[in-house]
């Protein structure tokens, strides 16, 4: 089970179930990905609901990657991700809000 606490988020591929969570390595990696602007814009992007499907796919890669996933986003092109690009989408906001979001001790 995907732990919440940790910024984990289960994402289903070709229905085998994985843990996504956006490590720091897999923010470096995801920001390297975005060739231009920064992790603030992307999460104002999806808080504004602006977001590409380049941004989702991004995003997905690197949360698979800091779960220990080793595809590349080709792999991610080709497979069946539960619930289908909605789906897709819910995952990659939630995974960039788990791994900003305050732990319930230090929320005020």
């Amino acid at each position: 089970m995907a732990n919440p606490w940790t910024g984990e988020v289960a994402v289903w591929l070709d229905g085998r179930r994985h843990v996504a969570k956006l490590t720091l390595g897999a923010l470096a990696e995801l920001e390297a990905a975005l060739d231009a602007g920064t992790l603030i814009e992307l999460v104002e992007r999806f808080e504004a609901r602006r977001f590409s499907t380049r941004d989702v796919l991004a995003l997905l890669v690197a949360g698979l990657r800091g779960g220990g996933w080793d595809g590349t986003a080709a792999d991610l092109r080709t497979v069946e991700i539960g619930g289908g690009p909605v789906e897709a989408a819910r995952v990659a906001a939630e995974l960039l809000a788990r791994a900003f979001a305050l732990p319930p001790e230090r929320r005020g």
